[in-house]
């Protein structure tokens, strides 16, 4: 681990630092600040021009409870802070019962007054999970493509009809606008901010130094093909669903999954697409193609990907990109 940088107000840092601002509601997600704040830490560690700021949304208030308990301290007024097209501003999900609480959306009208007013003097403006509805309260998605956690997106389309929302999306760049899914993705956001700034290969070593092997990019969905299709209470499905998982690069046939389920090979047949949506087939293919989407942005030669997944051959790759993502990995050489 590098060592620890001196964060917030550094006298001995370049005044044109740029500014990574978190903002603390009360009922924030800890997850939501704590991931994105670590990957800016371990930027400035590697050398990065940040500094960062935990800021509360109410005037005068200094400290906040997260929703896991762990409490903040020595947070600064936002009223205080003047931003530029450097800085970010990170906006966290929080619980769920302020996002219609009328009396908490009142009581931080002169934040989303201030929010607005950086956003158009050129600051980046982040939101994680449900932060997404604290920058459309202030009028920040109106005719903009966004996205949110997928359980609240529903929601998000109800209070503010006038959000473009794309659904299953990890995050969405929209001018200085960025609305990431939750959680997690926040960590994705920000490491593909890092990216715009700093560029790939320094973004790459942030990734490593906190050992998040596959990072994910805009166009990724929201839940993996390694998590989807296990919302369901069927055990012997979930049992050849995990075997999947483990050995997709396997050959198998529908005995050797029968097997497992201790069905028949048609009941088995039935009982997945029934469960599931989607044929044991379509399962596997997905499952590879993901997959080979992560080899592929390691830069892992074709033929190599191909044997890795299971697949036959590169031509038998490409034409399960092609079914399933639409494209050909054409930008990858043999």
């Amino acid at each position: 681990m590098a060592e620890q940088p001196v964060l917030s107000s550094n006298p001995n840092m370049s005044q044109n630092a740029a500014r990574a601002i978190f903002i603390v509601f009360p009922g924030v997600h800890l997850l939501d600040i704590s991931g994105a704040a670590h990957i800016v830490y371990e930027a400035v560690a590697a050398g990065a021009a940040i500094t960062l700021d935990f800021v509360s949304a109410h005037a005068g208030q200094t400290e906040a409870t997260s929703t896991s308990g762990l409490g903040f301290s020595r947070l600064i007024d936002h009223s205080s802070i003047v931003l530029g097209p450097d800085d970010c501003v990170f906006v966290p999900g929080l619980e769920s019962t302020y996002l219609t609480d009328a009396v908490f959306l009142e009581s931080i009208e002169p934040f989303l007054g201030w929010l607005s007013a950086q956003q158009q003097r050129g600051a980046r403006i982040c939101s994680i999970c449900t932060g997404a509805f604290i920058l459309a309260a202030a009028g920040l998605l109106d005719n903009t493509p966004c996205t949110t956690h997928w359980k609240f997106a529903g929601l998000l389309e109800e209070r503010f009809p006038r959000v473009q929302l794309l659904r299953n999306r990890l995050f969405v760049q929209h001018g200085s606008i960025y609305t990431s899914a939750g959680v997690a993705s926040g960590i994705d956001l920000a490491l593909y901010l890092l990216e715009q700034d700093y560029g790939t290969a320094f973004a790459s070593a942030i990734a490593r130094e906190v050992v998040v092997y596959l990072r994910r990019g805009e166009g990724d969905p929201q839940l993996s093909i390694f998590l989807q299709y296990r919302n369901h209470l069927e055990d012997r499905i979930h049992a050849v669903q995990e075997w999947l998982v483990q050995n997709f690069h396997e050959k198998h046939t529908v005995d050797d999954l029968a097997a497992i389920a201790n069905t028949s090979p048609r009941n088995l047949t039935r009982l997945f697409k029934d469960t599931t949506g989607i044929t044991i087939g379509q399962y596997t293919e997905k499952l590879r193609v993901e997959r080979a989407i992560q080899l592929l942005r390691e830069r892992v030669k074709l033929r190599t990907i191909a044997s890795t997944c299971g697949l036959q051959s590169v031509n038998h790759l490409r034409d399960l990109f092609k079914k399933h993502t639409g494209v050909l990995p054409s930008e990858y050489t043999v």
